[in-house]
């Protein structure tokens, strides 16, 4: 037998061994890349669809939609909210699409209808903005989280009209929207009878205020709601789209 020393094997790494650590690496340089190129993104979006000014106290009334297209009726129901409930201003979030909606509706850019909104508006106490692009928001509830959180000592209240309150249990964490920021529900023939029957306004039954109370519901923790009459306008985006397709 020999005498001769058998060298020692040499001991196989794994291939990915080494690997690793570069990937890992490689990973937080893109995640720290997407989240500058998304703040980045952030900057130029509310460049183009900047936050209305909002003081601390503000009454601000929070009123959404599409918008196609925009009309009379939207208008008169900011104003009577604005009236009715004390406000100082009404913020007209134009939404770049609706999740409960076909939005194929939707042919013009945001741009074009937030210039088109502001025509319609043209009121002082009326602003109208895009800034649902900026926030990067689908839903209602995310949008008045992240509001509130930009704006923490501002009195939002969101202004439904009574046609969104009959389905008002479909939109996504309703009871959570419910429970963050005061509702103000504009009346909107003839949806005021089915409005007060559904399902969320039977479920937030006990958190509802009378009308003449309405002044203090900015100021009232929710949930808390009231239902406004008075805004009669048979008006709606919906009829004057299909017309216009009638011709």
């Amino acid at each position: 037998m020999s005498s001769r020393k058998r060298k020692p094997k040499p001991v196989r790494r794994h291939r990915g061994t080494r690997a690793r650590p570069a990937r890992r690496k490689r990973a937080r340089s893109a995640r720290a890349g997407g989240k500058v190129a998304a703040r980045a993104q952030m900057r130029i979006t509310e460049a183009r669809f900047p936050f209305p000014i909002a003081s601390p106290g503000m009454r601000i009334g929070l009123f959404g939609g599409t918008f196609t297209p925009p009309h009379a009726a939207h208008r008169a129901a900011s104003l009577l909210a604005l009236k009715r409930l004390g406000l100082d201003r009404v913020w007209w979030l134009v939404t770049p699409g609706n999740p409960l909606k076909d939005n194929r509706a939707l042919k013009l850019p945001l741009a074009k209808r937030v210039e088109i909104c502001a025509e319609i508006a043209a009121h002082p106490a009326i602003d109208v903005t895009g800034i649902e692009a900026a926030l990067h928001t689908r839903y209602t509830r995310d949008t008045v989280a992240k509001l509130q959180a930009r704006f923490p000592q501002v009195r939002f209240v969101l202004v439904i009209g009574a046609d969104n309150l009959v389905c008002f249990h479909r939109w996504k964490n309703w009871r959570a929207l419910a429970a963050a920021v005061p509702i103000a529900v504009v009346d909107r023939p003839p949806y005021d009878l089915s409005a007060l029957a559904a399902p969320a306004a039977r479920a937030l039954a006990r958190a509802r205020i009378d009308e003449s109370d309405a002044p203090m519901l900015p100021l009232l923790r929710p949930p808390a709601w009231v239902f406004l009459h008075g805004l009669k306008s048979e008006l709606s985006s919906t009829a004057l789209r299909a017309a216009k397709r009638k011709g």
